[in-house]
């Protein structure tokens, strides 16, 4: 069996064998989610990729020109660059100031890097880029040797939503503790804002949220020849102001069971029993400002959109 189905495999006998139930959003990203997210990011709804696209198209000059001094050379190291729609952006403006960088995209898919790698390089024949197969840490450990060139960290598209303020804390130190005196991290992060317009983004009108969010149970279904009937559950998203979390679940309509005959499983729901699938984080400056501090980075600069639904910080070292 391969890594990511036994991680997989691991993921559904803990989520849904304990209560309450949980399954990590992670695994809702094979081909049939990774389209559904596709046509997520073109709902007018969901507002995050334009809101973050027209930062960059809007103030690449200045996201850049906080680059400068960095000297001869840096590394341009993107933590999931996906299709590189955004960090495209970027590039242009770098490449068009001839400074002396190379682009290190790190993913765990040598397909979605292979991908990546062959857009960019026909669009950018000078640019040099050396894509890295991996977890980010397991990589990010590999560059600690790489001491001659600071590094720029790209973590976009609001990804450090996905966790909880302990977890995202954790995630940063394990960044800082890999950082050297000179290195930046760009940080993308949605911002808190009226409510509804947060619920509308996971919860559309038009039912995709709700179809990428059972696309975890009919990659169960797909891949272990489970039975679940996703018109079982509802699609149900919550948002919390206070803390900025907004969180999805799928409950079930009725007490039933479901059989998963590859894990030799069978699962029972009681009528309104949930699964939690996601969880997307907004932040503020005040939230932002404690969780750098508590991880040893502070906040150089910040770039927000238009309406200030998001922004990206960049963070440093303190001096």
């Amino acid at each position: 069996m391969k890594k990511s189905e036994s991680s997989f495999e691991a993921a559904i006998r803990e989520g849904l064998g304990n209560y309450p139930k949980r399954l990590p959003s992670r695994f809702i990203y094979d081909k049939e989610g990774d389209a559904l997210f596709r046509r997520i990011m073109d709902m007018p709804e969901y507002y995050l990729t334009n809101c973050e696209t027209e930062i960059f198209e809007q103030q690449k000059v200045q996201i850049i020109d906080a680059l400068e001094p960095l000297g001869e050379g840096f590394d341009l190291v993107e933590l999931g660059a996906g299709d590189g729609s955004k960090t495209r952006i970027l590039l242009d403006e770098i490449i068009r100031r001839d400074m002396d960088f190379r682009y290190l995209p790190i993913d765990i898919s040598q397909n979605a890097l292979s991908g990546l790698s062959k857009k960019l390089v026909a669009e950018f024949t000078e640019l040099e880029i050396l894509p890295q197969q991996g977890t980010y840490f397991d990589i990010l450990e590999e560059m600690q040797q790489w001491k001659e060139r600071p590094k720029v960290i790209l973590f976009l598209g609001s990804n450090i939503g996905n966790l909880l303020h302990p977890q995202a804390i954790d995630f940063l130190q394990k960044l800082r503790a890999v950082m050297g005196p000179s290195d930046l991290l760009l940080l993308g992060c949605d911002q808190k804002k009226e409510p509804q317009i947060v619920l509308d983004a996971y919860n559309d009108p038009a039912g995709i949220t709700e179809a990428f969010n059972k696309n975890l149970l009919e990659r169960i279904n797909r891949e272990y020849g489970a039975d679940f009937d996703t018109e079982r559950f509802i699609h149900w998203e919550t948002y919390d102001p206070e803390s900025g979390t907004a969180r999805s679940y799928l409950v079930a309509r009725e007490s039933f069971e479901v059989t998963i005959p590859d894990l030799d499983m069978q699962v029972n729901f009681e009528a309104w029993e949930s699964i939690h699938t996601e969880i997307s984080q907004k932040y503020d400056n005040r939230t932002l400002e404690w969780i750098a501090g508590e991880t040893g980075l502070e906040i150089a600069a910040s770039f927000t959109d238009s309406r200030g639904y998001y922004k990206d910080y960049l963070l440093q070292v303190p001096k």
